[in-house]
């Protein structure tokens, strides 16, 4: 039987406050413990959206106060990292999306 891979988030506000962290949900897949990382990784950077914010201080807005989900379970090893997805191509991506979401 496969080990159950667990999702929690940590609050980069509140940054090695284990009392801020919350449980998100158990996969039995690493890949939809990943996609739901990503997920939450997203619709945080999303939540910092502002027009005219450039890519690398929507990047900074989320390292200050943004939601950083992680993975435990498996081997142990750290399958996911919300600071090595954010890329300034994804920034970018976010901000085309939301401008072009406001103009519908």
């Amino acid at each position: 039987m496969s080990e159950k891979y667990k999702v929690f988030v940590d609050d980069n506000y509140h940054y090695m406050d284990e009392g801020e962290r919350y449980a998100v949900a158990s996969y039995n897949s690493l890949t939809e413990a990943i996609e739901k990382c990503k997920e939450i990784t997203i619709r945080s950077l999303e939540s910092f959206f502002e027009k005219g914010i450039s890519p690398e201080n929507l990047k900074a807005q989320w390292a200050l106060f943004g939601e950083d989900p992680f993975i435990t379970g498996g081997d142990g090893a750290v399958p996911f990292s919300a600071r090595e997805f954010i890329t300034t191509e994804l920034c970018c991506v976010i901000i085309e999306s939301r401008l072009k979401a406001s103009q519908d």
